[in-house]
């Protein structure tokens, strides 16, 4: 390495670390979700529209001499679920899409440096089977089961798939979609004992490279790991508050076959909601928070409102 070479590959890591840190900041918020393991009714469809509005810091290694990094961003959702059997059990197969408009900004040298973003994020896919407890059933079947059912414990596997549809630039430094696929299975194990229900998931998230990264570097990253546990208080059917936390960890980056030194530390929690206006229609609410445990990460929250219909 030349000294001539020298300033504009210290520019391309920095900024390299701070997009590293961009992409990382939806990870756990996204994955923080109660109910992920419901027993739903054989050929149910089930559509959601929601919006979320997330704000947070971004703290970073002195070093890189970015400071102050802050980020807004507001997610239009769309999710569509459809539960059927397979191989005996009851399964289902979600799809989500996100529009997002967001804003980054913060002091690069001590100069002011902001940008926005509007567009797709990247399409995720999800195929989950209950593989104990939550027998298939259809129509009055499925209703006078739960009616009956007081205590139960299920146990579930899933497999979630992004596909890199989202809006990508690969001479931008911050993008709404990755460039790249993830992979991410699934495990979970329910218990419900009266309105009470205690769920226990994990999952881990594999990354393919993504060799049109900012600066024309080649992006590598390690598997991501997450626990979460949920605690759900049913008052009435239709009406519930669940408490969640969860932790993830890993993540880290390698640019160029070098490390970035940026493994992630998240601890998660939140609380939610939901709310049926009919058995057919419902509302959710949600907030979920993220700290880093790590010394450089992301503080941010995030609140959610979003409705479902069942045909």
């Amino acid at each position: 390495m030349t000294k001539t070479n020298q300033p504009g590959q210290w520019l391309t890591s920095r900024c390299v670390a701070l997009a590293c840190f961009i992409l990382a900041q939806p990870c756990l918020a996204q994955d923080i979700e109660p109910r992920r393991w419901s027993h739903l009714p054989l050929g149910g469809n089930f559509g959601g529209l929601a919006y979320a509005y997330t704000e947070g810091d971004i703290t970073l290694n002195p070093v890189l001499r970015i400071e102050d990094g802050e980020f807004e961003l507001h997610t239009a959702a769309i999710k569509y679920i459809h539960a059927f059997k397979f191989c005996g059990k009851s399964a289902r197969v979600d799809i989500t899409q996100n529009y997002q408009s967001g804003s980054w900004s913060g002091l690069l040298n001590g100069s002011p440096a902001a940008t926005e973003r509007d567009g797709w994020t990247d399409t995720a896919l999800r195929f989950a089977v209950n593989l104990y407890g939550a027998p298939p059933l259809y129509g009055q079947e499925f209703i006078d089961y739960r009616k009956a059912t007081n205590t139960e414990t299920i146990v579930g596997m899933g497999f979630v798939m992004t596909l890199p549809t989202g809006e990508y630039f690969e001479d931008k430094l911050i993008n709404l979609g990755t460039n790249r696929y993830t992979f991410t299975p699934q495990f979970g194990v329910v218990h419900t004992l009266g309105k009470w229900t205690m769920e226990l998931s994990s999952s881990v998230t594999f990354y393919t490279d993504n060799d049109e990264f900012f600066g024309g570097v080649e992006h590598k990253e390690d598997p991501y790991l997450i626990g979460q546990a949920h605690l759900i208080y049913t008052f009435m059917p239709g009406l519930w508050v669940g408490v969640s936390g969860g932790y993830g960890y890993g993540g880290e980056s390698t640019i160029n076959h070098a490390s970035a030194n940026d493994i992630k530390g998240n601890l998660g929690f939140g609380v939610s909601t939901g709310i049926s206006i009919t058995r057919d229609f419902g509302f959710k609410i949600a907030y979920i928070g993220i700290r880093t445990r790590e010394n450089t990460g992301s503080d941010n929250n995030t609140f959610t409102i979003g409705c479902s219909l069942q045909w």
